[in-house]
């Protein structure tokens, strides 16, 4: 029987520039990762994790950063989507938005600098 989601891991090519996304883009806080004999951070949020794994030949690498809703993606969820949008407008990173989702959320889609989705988003 399944309790709960505990972390997603994401392949990444560039350890410090995806380090820099997370933190400054996203603003999670890195925690303590055991000493793997390869590289790449773990993030805390909420209550389960982010595991990032440099992995340059991951064929879950997309090779795209093009923003779509229809590709394997994970969600987080947000406090205020108007603070959130205005901070990633703020960053400079490309979005699009979906306010009006059929999903009942309204969405914000983001990529890292490896092209992996991430979509952050509120119950309307």
């Amino acid at each position: 029987m399944i309790e709960y989601l505990h972390h997603v891991s994401l392949a990444v090519t560039d350890l410090d520039r995806a380090k820099s996304f997370y933190r400054n883009v996203l603003c999670l806080n890195e925690i303590e990762r055991p000493d793997f004999d390869f590289p790449g951070a773990w993030y805390q949020v909420g209550s389960q994790q982010l595991h990032l794994i440099v992995y340059p030949e991951a064929s879950t690498l997309r090779g795209t950063g093009e923003l779509t809703s229809k590709e394997g993606h994970f969600a987080f969820r947000v406090k205020s989507y108007e603070e959130t949008l205005e901070w990633l407008k703020s960053t400079g990173v490309e979005i699009q938005e979906n306010y009006y989702s059929k999903s009942g959320f309204a969405q914000i889609f983001v990529s890292d600098p490896d092209g992996n989705l991430i979509e952050l988003n509120i119950e309307r």
